[in-house]
């Protein structure tokens, strides 16, 4: 069996160093993640956020942190402050494609030299979100790309990362903002991410309705949106669907004749 990485292994020990047992939550702060470091002799990466950022988005906890979770409950580490964490513990609900959805066929207008020089899969999502306008066709409402990577601070959470923010307006006249959380290959989408993003738009978009969206790969030019809403039962997943990018020849009249005579989503 080989030794757990260095980032597995710091997690372990400030989460063990912590938790009793029947506790709910487990807080540490930032500079927690230096000292255990230098404890274990590890080389810290260059941003040390890398190692908490690693857990929270992309990567398992540790074996012995997941194991003291209660049945149907998992543990997820949210920003508690500035320069603060805490481990929690929430349903074990993950926010996965449902493979039984209807596929929608779209004609896919991404640049090809777009295509080749995407740098990763994160990045091609975006921009064949982008390019089809993929967000107002699932929204049916028109909406833009205000600016992509936000990076700011929310008061309570501390720094918090969005993919993608689109301003839209729809018939009435009503304005909209929908942060974009964009995951490609094994990566997978983070309640946490969205409890983000409704925070970051009640501190920034305040007089906007707020309506966040997830976006996931699927492979095969197979992309899956999920809209969520927030209310008295917490955030919701109000609507799911899957689009698949073809060539324009691709979509046939029977498609069309289908689509015509489906029930609409909203």
């Amino acid at each position: 069996m080989t030794n757990p990485n260095r980032y597995t292994q710091i997690i372990e020990r400030i989460f063990l160093s912590h938790y009793q047992e029947g506790d709910r939550e487990v807080e540490f702060q930032r500079e927690e993640l230096v000292q255990v470091a230098e404890d274990l002799k590890i080389e810290l990466p260059k941003n040390i956020g890398d190692i908490v950022y690693r857990f929270r988005y992309r990567a398992a906890l540790p074996s012995s942190v997941r194991t003291r979770a209660p049945e149907g409950e998992t543990w997820i580490i949210r920003p508690a402050g500035r320069s603060r964490y805490r481990f929690e513990l929430i349903p074990d609900q993950p926010l996965i494609p449902n493979n039984m959805m209807t596929e929608v066929k779209v004609s896919d207008s991404t640049p090809g030299i777009v295509t080749m020089y995407s740098l990763n899969d994160e990045q091609a999502l975006l921009a064949k979100l982008r390019y089809n306008r993929l967000v107002d066709i699932f929204t049916g409402i028109t909406c833009y790309s205000l600016q992509n990577h936000l990076r700011t601070t929310v008061p309570e959470l501390g720094q918090v990362e969005t993919d993608e923010i689109y301003i839209g307006v729809d018939g009435r006249g009503v304005h909209y903002v929908f942060p974009v959380q964009a995951k490609g290959g094994t990566d997978k989408l983070n309640i946490v991410q969205i409890e983000q993003d409704f925070a970051l738009c009640a501190a920034k978009f305040p007089a906007l309705i707020c309506r966040p969206i997830g976006t996931q790969f699927m492979g095969g030019n197979l992309i899956a949106l999920f809209a969520f809403e927030e209310g008295s039962n917490g955030i919701t997943l109000s609507l799911e669907k899957h689009y698949r990018l073809v060539l324009p020849g691709e979509v046939t009249l029977e498609d069309l004749e289908v689509y015509r005579n489906s029930l609409p989503s909203r």
